[in-house]
């Protein structure tokens, strides 16, 4: 039975509507004009006027270091909780209260984990958007560790408890390498999240210190130059590169765990 090419029609259009605007923002980013609207001829100028905007730089250095530190501490807990949730605590309780911060409303979570820090007295600044960007994106991990578990041999966690071996043993040695994919995937995921997010870190960063994110609101609030294009340009390939970067490994994962 032949397909009628008007059903590619609802597709097409989807696509174009959604990366049209990115297609125009790179585009515009090689503008060697000052108007982000007129393209005027090709130019790499603006990525040279952002490289020398200190401003940038540390924002862009903040969001690394934040992005870094949340990966870490959601791959972590996001695993663990994972793994408790599928394997020793199955409530759909628990479940729910579990994947709460990744249904909330960015704003919501923002305002409790604000009126959170100061209700312990926590002076606000990069470790205190690097704890709300783990919690924000633990819930993620552990959905994307829970379905690499529901894809697991569990034979083989039984096997190594009646050969002996006891339950740190049995994870370290048997579940944690099924699981390698999922936390990776997991990992990719948290860092892609906490690098552009910008609610949470707005609320909880303080004054002192700005996030790119940040910097980038504060730099459109005049207008968007083509500096903004190229920067988002950059935020674009990186986003880009760590998202085949992940899915690379976690084939490369997949393939190990199978031999």
């Amino acid at each position: 039975m032949r397909r009628s090419k008007l059903l590619y029609v609802p597709f097409w259009v989807t696509i174009v509507f959604l990366y049209a605007p990115i297609a125009v923002v790179v585009a515009m980013s090689f503008n060697s004009g000052k108007s982000a609207y007129t393209y005027e001829g090709f130019s790499l100028k603006w990525y040279g006027v952002l490289a020398q905007d200190q401003r940038v730089i540390d924002g862009l250095v903040n969001t690394l270091i934040v992005a870094a530190g949340s990966t870490v501490i959601a791959t972590v807990l996001g695993t663990l909780l994972a793994v408790g949730l599928a394997r020793h605590t199955r409530s759909r309780a628990l479940d729910a209260i579990a994947l709460m911060p990744a249904v909330l409303p960015d704003l919501v979570l923002a305002i409790g984990l604000l009126l959170f820090y100061g209700l312990i007295q926590l002076t606000l600044g990069l470790y205190s958007v690097v704890l709300a960007h783990g919690v924000f994106a633990m819930a993620f991990v552990a959905a994307v560790v829970r379905t690499r578990l529901a894809n697991t041999d569990t034979s083989l966690e039984e096997a190594s408890r009646d050969l002996g071996a006891g339950p740190v043993t049995t994870f370290m040695k048997v579940t944690l390498p099924q699981l390698a994919p999922g936390i990776l995937a997991g990992a990719m995921l948290a860092f892609t999240l906490s690098l552009d997010e910008f609610v949470i870190a707005f609320f909880t960063i303080g004054n002192l210190q700005q996030t790119l994110p940040i910097v980038i609101y504060s730099m459109i609030r005049f207008g968007v130059t083509p500096e903004i294009n190229a920067l988002g340009a950059i935020l674009l390939l990186v986003s880009f590169t760590a998202v085949i970067a992940g899915q690379r490994m976690t084939k490369i994962g997949e393939a190990r765990a199978q031999d």
